[in-house]
């Protein structure tokens, strides 16, 4: 009986030493975050920023709030990397949580803005007839499954930054069922934009010739929706690799295949900018109303009671 008692109490103290040196054994970094980098894209990413600000408030582009803010977090993350290098050896916690969620989520944002793009060109040229379901649910579907994403990337994050060694395999676990989510809905989206365009080239309606700019808009969307989307790869394979795996234990990915990439759709956003589909849809609004108005005098309706 005392035997079996020790041995018990031998094999907790053992199992406990294992776990305190797993979480000793628990790196911030593989290496030193570098500087320059670092400094390089705050400095980029906050250079788009402001110029999608400045395009947003400009064009009343409402939608792309999201993208904005991904922005916002892009910048924030390089900074919170460029603190860790200061503080390198002795990392500490703030800076690392930052980087690490801040520079995860922020594609999952610009994502939402994406699938709100898709849904106005297609109003805008007048093309519901070439989509397979109603533009309104084209929207509310995939921006649900990325608000779903961004939650399980967040909170995947955070019980990662814990320090326990159970909670950050199922922070883990969480991330990457979170970019899994991503790449599914990703997928679809571009195969239902792609559809769209397919059926509109080969049966496009009169704003389509009016309107000839929406090409360029779709091709915009097509280049950030496959940033995304190969950055969302390179993640999950990063995750699956886990802390000691070549992608993570290297820098370099991270700015191959998230800084560059991430900062190239923003770049691209800037350039081919959706302004003109919001103030193309604006315009279509005020004349419908302008409409209503004429067939209101015509009938001797006041306008009073005329909805619009």
């Amino acid at each position: 009986m005392a035997a079996t008692l020790l041995h018990s109490l031998a094999l907790s103290a053992r199992q406990e030493e294992q776990q305190e040196s797993a979480i000793s054994d628990f790196q911030y970094y593989s290496y030193v975050p570098s500087m320059a980098a670092a400094i390089i894209f705050v400095i980029l990413f906050g250079a788009s920023t402001g110029w999608h600000m400045w395009q947003m408030i400009k064009t009343k582009t409402w939608f792309l709030i999201p993208f904005l803010i991904g922005g916002f977090l892009e910048t924030i993350g390089y900074i919170g990397r460029a603190v860790s290098n200061t503080e390198a050896p002795d990392y500490t916690l703030g800076p690392y949580i930052i980087q690490s969620i801040f520079l995860l989520v922020a594609p999952a944002l610009f994502a939402a803005s994406i699938y709100m793009m898709l849904g106005r060109i297609v109003v805008m040229l007048d093309a519901q007839r070439a989509l397979f379901i109603r533009v309104s649910w084209l929207t509310k579907i995939f921006v649900c499954g990325d608000v779903l994403s961004f939650l399980m990337q967040a909170s995947g994050g955070g019980l990662q930054a814990s320090g326990n060694v159970d909670t950050i395999n199922t922070g883990e676990s969480v991330v990457v069922g979170g970019l899994f989510v991503q790449i599914i809905f990703f997928g679809l989206f571009v195969i239902s934009a792609s559809i769209f365009h397919v059926r509109v080239s080969r049966m496009p309606t009169q704003r389509c010739y009016d309107l000839p700019f929406w090409k360029p808009q779709m091709y915009a969307l097509y280049a950030v929706s496959i940033a995304i989307f190969v950055r969302s790869i390179v993640r999950v394979v990063e995750f699956l690799q886990g802390y000691s795996g070549f992608i993570i234990t290297h820098e370099a990915f991270l700015y191959v295949f998230d800084a560059v990439v991430m900062w190239g759709a923003m770049i691209k956003m800037n350039w081919i900018h959706p302004g003109q589909v919001a103030e193309e849809l604006r315009t279509q609004r005020s004349r419908r109303g302008v409409n209503r108005r004429e067939e209101a005098d015509k009938d001797g309706v006041r306008m009073d009671y005329v909805p619009v």
